[in-house]
């Protein structure tokens, strides 16, 4: 009997090794080619020992090292995203469709209503898969509406409606832009979940932090952070942070605080289409902001002729811009998202799955508007509307004569009868915003070591310590407000 053991664990140890050469000498003769096309297809165990078996093969280089672990972290990424079976999501779903088959749930994949990866040969389903299915698909929405008793306009949207008649109100027969000043105090948190990191090793964290500059956002204050030493970046960082070091302690959560105030305010702009001027093409700001821009802002075959199909024979740039407002606004609903630094190009992955988040709706407008030759940016940080405070991105456009406007692509338009309160997140915006970046995918100040958890937007911060960084599902964040003058 132990020699049978024995004969069993001698064979083990020789497919283990066996197994291990294999992938040291596919990782000469191979590339990382061969690696993304296991990670494509969901393979991730068998992509993660070909890149072990390259950095243990030291004859590769620094970057190339680099790049390769941040695939294996990208895996982890998706893992965590990717991370309920079916049988976890069903009960979800039989609560409107009790007699839901495999057909169906298979329909919905296919049409990626309900978001699934294939990992390791196994279905796996986003986290919110379950509650985007009641967003994207037209039959779920509406099973979900008549079984909940939903109204035809919920509180978000009367209060939006009722938000954007004060604005245009406030504005009438007057020359102002920015009406209806709110003063707020904002208190933004960071915890770090206890040992995490070993006592005593340092944690090193950036918070957001107001831009200046913009006319929407003044009197910025800094009240108080919990950390006596800071750096404050300087306005120049389009991606502003204030950035903050402690030790870990052990068995304590580590938690790092700032408090900030400002005034914000309601911006309306009265369009009229006869103060639109040509633009001056030859300028380095015009091809500046109407440029590709790897890797999400592409020209892609899919992007030209989605931009035809919309635009037509469309001449005037507002114009064209308000026909692509209104396709998104129609055609990608919103839903939850995965990280987006899972995803090498958002607006391609937005037209594959038919929806996305409030940042991925903008990059695909910043994308059809620049093919369009209109200049757009990207802006984000926080709204902080009564009852609905959360991470936000959305845009400003660029008009000669005008100058830039702000555009919501995901608040996109609202349920009214007035055109001018229906379009008004085109060209116009709410008093409920904390600006933090007027760029994407830029430099933090000071600068990061590790690849950060979130390589697009800065909304939520970024913490590491000198073994790594820290992902976001070893910490949590709150952002509290208080409104100072109504």
């Amino acid at each position: 009997m132990d020699m049978e053991i024995l004969k069993k664990n001698i064979m083990k140890n020789i497919k283990k090794a066996l197994s291990i050469i294999f992938f040291l000498l596919f990782s000469f003769c191979g590339n990382n080619n061969n690696i993304d096309k296991f990670i494509n297809n969901g393979e991730y165990q068998e992509a993660e020992k070909m890149i072990n078996a390259k950095i243990m093969s030291n004859s590769i280089s620094k970057k190339d090292m680099y790049d390769l672990e941040m695939k294996k972290e990208i895996m982890d990424r998706i893992e965590l995203d990717f991370d309920r079976s079916l049988d976890e999501i069903l009960p979800e779903i039989k609560k409107y469709f009790p007699n839901v088959t495999d057909k169906q749930i298979l329909e919905w994949e296919n049409e990626k209503s309900l978001e699934m990866k294939i990992i390791n040969g196994k279905k796996k389903y986003f986290s919110n898969a379950v509650p985007n299915l009641f967003r994207i698909n037209e039959e779920a929405k509406s099973k979900k509406k008549e079984i909940d008793k939903t109204p035809g306009k919920d509180d978000w949207q009367i209060f939006l409606e009722n938000d954007a008649r004060k604005t245009i109100e406030l504005v009438k027969n007057t020359d102002k832009k920015l009406v209806n000043p709110a003063k707020v105090k904002f208190t933004y948190t960071v915890t770090v979940d206890a040992d995490v990191v070993p006592a005593g090793e340092i944690i090193r964290c950036w918070l957001p932090y107001p831009r200046e500059g913009n006319a929407r956002q003044k009197d910025i204050q800094l009240i108080s952070t919990n950390v006596k030493e800071f750096i404050l970046a300087n306005n120049e960082n389009l991606q502003r942070t204030i950035y903050l070091e402690k030790p870990a302690v052990k068995g304590k959560p580590t938690e790092f605080q700032v408090e900030f105030s400002l005034t914000s305010y309601a911006q309306y702009q009265k369009i009229d289409l006869k103060d639109i001027k040509p633009y001056k093409n030859n300028t380095e700001f015009y091809k500046k902001y109407t440029s590709e821009r790897n890797t999400h802002i592409i020209f892609t075959r899919e992007i030209k002729e989605l931009s035809k199909k919309i635009i037509g024979n469309e001449t005037n740039p507002y114009l064209k811009a308000k026909k692509i407002f209104t396709w998104i606004d129609k055609n990608i609903p919103w839903a939850s998202a995965r990280e987006y630094s899972t995803i090498s190009n958002i607006p391609m992955y937005v037209l594959e799955n038919k929806h996305g988040d409030c940042g991925m709706q903008t990059l695909l407008f910043m994308t059809l508007a620049r093919y369009n030759g209109i200049p757009v940016k990207w802006q984000s940080g926080w709204h902080f509307h009564p009852d609905h405070i959360n991470l936000h991105d959305w845009g400003e456009f660029y008009f000669e004569g005008i100058g830039w406007i702000p555009v919501d692509q995901s608040f996109g338009t609202i349920i009214s009868e007035d055109e001018n309160i229906r379009n008004f997140y085109l060209g116009n915006i709410d008093r409920y915003r904390l600006i933090v970046n007027d760029d994407y995918s830029k430099p933090l100040f000071p600068s990061k070591i590790y690849p950060r958890s979130e390589t697009v937007d800065f909304q939520r911060g970024e913490l590491e310590w000198k073994g790594g960084n820290l992902y976001f599902d070893k910490w949590n964040y709150n952002m509290k407000i208080e409104y100072l003058i109504e």
